[in-house]
């Protein structure tokens, strides 16, 4: 049976508030999730977390400077493991290994002539599918769908061929790298696909067309989470519009304070268990 984290739940809108005075710190929010869930759960909560490893990885090896505070590691302890990898997932050290290799036997199975962050990104979408959490199932199938369809239409707009760009597998997949439609054949199998259409095709105003796209993450992590109240599955979701949260403190002030309130609102004790008991009823 699932655990139920009422108290703590209950306990981070009061410690999300006070980020409001002090400042919004996702690392704070993060440890105090830590702390109060059990360890299979944090086995979950580190998982969704390696996302932004891989993010991370993937800006070092390019040399680039950005980097998110939201992963499992910190900047020198990944500078660490990017090279010699010790500590993390073994689907992302078996990927590392094999692309710091790349006439070795070993990981034979891994396409090497991809892009590294593709292979990543591939290898993290498995363990999602195959991970116990039904919102990292869902939520890792969501994602790279919605990762594909922006990819796919970019690189159309680029005369870029589609499959060159896209992670994974599926239909979803499959319908963006054989159909020559502008839906790709998929409007009536995504129900987003017309918003980020229209996102992408925005390209006067790049931080617009981010924040539909992430205004669509938020959307899906509530509606994965809609019957989830105290549980491992609402945190992992809270956990997500968090990290959205901390993107846009960054991005755009006004838009990260807007999120943040809404963030504050889905903690709302309340309302919770006003909907836990009506779904009881």
């Amino acid at each position: 049976m699932a655990k139920n984290y009422y108290c703590l739940v209950a306990g981070l809108r009061e410690f999300t508030r006070e980020g409001e005075h002090k400042g919004f710190d996702p690392a704070s929010v993060q440890a105090e999730i830590d702390e109060g869930i059990g360890r299979k759960d944090r086995e979950k909560v580190a998982l969704l977390r390696t996302y932004h490893d891989i993010g991370n990885i993937v800006n070092l090896k390019a040399g680039r400077a950005q980097f998110s505070p939201l992963g499992n590691f910190g900047r020198a302890e990944l500078e660490e493991e990017a090279v010699r990898p010790v500590r993390l997932p073994r689907f992302v050290r078996e990927v590392l290994e094999a692309y710091a290799d790349p006439e070795g036997t070993d990981y034979e199975e891994i396409d090497r002539s991809k892009a590294l962050e593709r292979s990543l990104m591939e290898a993290y979408y498995r363990a999602c599918a195959a991970s116990k959490s039904r919102f990292l199932r869902e939520w890792g199938e969501f994602d790279r769908n919605l990762r594909n369809v922006c990819a796919a239409l970019t690189a159309r707009r680029l005369g870029i061929p589609v499959p060159q760009v896209l992670v994974g597998g599926g239909y979803v997949a499959e319908s963006l790298a054989r159909s020559s439609a502008a839906d790709f054949g998929l409007k009536g199998e995504v129900g987003y696909l017309d918003r980020v259409i229209a996102a992408v095709a925005d390209e006067e105003n790049l931080l617009e067309k981010e924040h539909r796209i992430d205004s669509l993450r938020w959307e899906m992590s509530e509606e994965l989470t809609t019957f989830d109240y105290f549980n491992i599955e609402f945190i992992l979701g809270y956990l997500v519009r968090v990290g959205i949260v901390s993107r846009w403190m960054s991005l755009d002030r006004e838009r990260g304070q807007e999120m943040f309130a809404r963030l504050l609102a889905s903690l709302g004790g309340a309302e919770l268990i006003g909907r836990a008991e009506s779904t009881n009823e």
